[in-house]
């Protein structure tokens, strides 16, 4: 069986879209991006708003703090908002921005992390990248296609692939078994390729960013730091 390249996939479909293969002529397509945080959206955020009209959806049930939570969501926004200054004074210092840029909107969900509770339920001594993160991907991707389908957007996808700690065959796979579920094609990537992962710890360098140190549910934060309580 032959291995996907997912990121070529992408650049497949990105060139037809920069071909004018949009919604309408003279449209970018809409985009409902999931994110997990500014880090890991950094990158992907700055390459996409090239070729879609683009939404940033903050879904994450998995971040069982709180505080954690708010303060993630709030450097995310952080972030958009100096994106946006940059398509507006039109001054670009990244790789992929070019007057093409186009202003980036965050659609946020409400915190709800008994939802994700209750989905990995008999998985919470699973390791670290196994059955509960799969269960994990798989339920905000999920939502963020029904999101997709219920505000009419062209595409969906997330940022979740741009870790190398994340199989990011298996968010692909998920991906596209949730776009056949709601009828709203998945954008298939790999975004750590082509230095994106690079380009992300640039770019949370360059703006400042939090970056955290474990996914974001209380089983990861365990792994990584035993004795935190």
């Amino acid at each position: 069986m032959n291995k996907v390249n997912y990121s070529k996939e992408t650049e497949k479909i990105l060139e037809q879209i920069a071909a004018g293969a949009g919604p309408e002529e003279g449209q970018a397509p809409r985009l409902l991006l999931h994110s997990c945080c500014a880090p890991c959206s950094s990158y992907v955020m700055e390459y996409l708003r090239e070729y879609f009209d683009l939404t940033v959806f903050y879904y994450n049930p998995n971040i069982t703090a709180e505080k954690e939570y708010r303060y993630r969501l709030a450097e995310e926004k952080r972030l958009i908002e100096a994106y946006n200054r940059q398509v507006e004074e039109g001054s670009f210092t990244g790789m992929h921005s070019t007057a093409k840029a186009r202003r980036i909107k965050i659609m946020e969900s409400p915190y709800d992390p008994d939802n994700w509770y209750q989905a990995v339920r008999g998985l919470e001594d699973c390791r670290e990248g196994g059955s509960r993160c799969f269960v994990c991907f798989e339920t905000r991707l999920r939502e963020t296609a029904r999101q997709a389908a219920a505000e009419g957007f062209d595409w969906f996808t997330t940022t979740l692939t741009i870790s190398p700690l994340k199989n990011a065959a298996r968010l692909n796979e998920i991906g596209q078994k949730c776009a056949e579920e709601y009828g709203v094609p998945f954008l298939p990537s790999d975004f750590k390729k082509k230095d994106g992962y690079k380009r992300s710890i640039e770019l949370s360098s360059m703006f400042g960013l939090y970056r955290q140190n474990y996914c974001g549910c209380e089983f990861s934060r365990r792994q990584q730091d035993p004795d935190r309580e």
